[in-house]
């Protein structure tokens, strides 16, 4: 795949859209994923260091809020006693605490810190990528195997920031993490689950809930509009607080 082409839906030619002192970011005309061409990726070893840095302790209060605005909604749709995949868990998994506390069967699996292939089998309930999705090389690649891994009617949820217009790109805190190669828009959300033939919530500004179709006859698509489905009634679910990461 050459540099210009999409690495979510594999659209060439790809529009420059933005570029700062460090690298350049170009945008599908298709999709509307944007994207950092590969010259510019790290290295395996270098960003295995970025991530060294990050203190993202399993007990703290601040990122359990922060990862609070998944694990909700998330319960809302898929209440315990249920089988979670936690793809890209990072060195303190606080997510999989979380969600073991509440009654979950967590499985881990990140290419650095807990890379044990075997776990990357289908079944799963719910498959959960909390600030994941920005960092891959090869993101429809990777959606579409986490996507395969849901039994019918599972739950892939994702935490990433969400691209609003280029002007705010230029000055995005977002981008100025070297670890950070691929930025969504809603827009190109709707796109993808399209595309992959999923139902598609957005739960929170940064949230966003993909389900695979139930093995019986589908209830109807999210809306065009990209309104927030309402989450499911009746289930008995844990609840954790709202708020940002600390």
């Amino acid at each position: 795949m050459s540099d210009a082409a999409c690495p979510l839906c594999g659209h060439s030619g790809a529009d420059p859209y933005h570029a700062d002192h460090w690298r350049a970011y170009l945008a599908c005309p298709r999709c509307g994923f944007v994207f950092v061409p590969a010259a510019y990726h790290l290295s395996p070893a270098a960003e295995r260091a970025e991530y060294d840095r990050h203190d993202n302790a399993p007990d703290d209060p601040g990122y359990r809020r922060f990862l609070g605005r998944l694990a909700g909604p998330l319960a809302e749709r898929v209440p315990p006693p249920a089988r979670v995949l936690d793809f890209g868990c990072g060195p303190g998994p606080a997510l999989a605490a979380m969600l073991r506390e509440a009654g979950y069967t967590v499985a881990l699996y990140d290419a650095f810190y807990a890379p044990d292939a075997s776990v990357l089998e289908p079944g799963y309930d719910a498959v959960t990528a909390t600030e994941v999705v920005e960092h891959l090389s090869r993101p429809g690649a990777e959606l579409r195997r986490l996507v395969g891994l849901l039994r019918p009617g599972g739950w892939l949820g994702i935490m990433t920031k969400l691209v609003l217009d280029r002007e705010r790109f230029a000055t995005w805190h977002y981008i100025r993490d070297p670890t950070h190669i691929g930025f969504f828009s809603a827009a190109t959300f709707r796109w993808w689950a399209a595309a992959e033939g999923l139902h598609l919530e957005f739960a929170g500004a940064d949230v966003i809930l993909l389900q695979r179709p139930p093995a019986g006859p589908r209830s109807g698509p999210a809306g065009a509009d990209g309104a927030c489905s309402a989450p499911s009634r009746g289930l008995r679910a844990p609840y954790w607080g709202r708020g940002k990461r600390g």
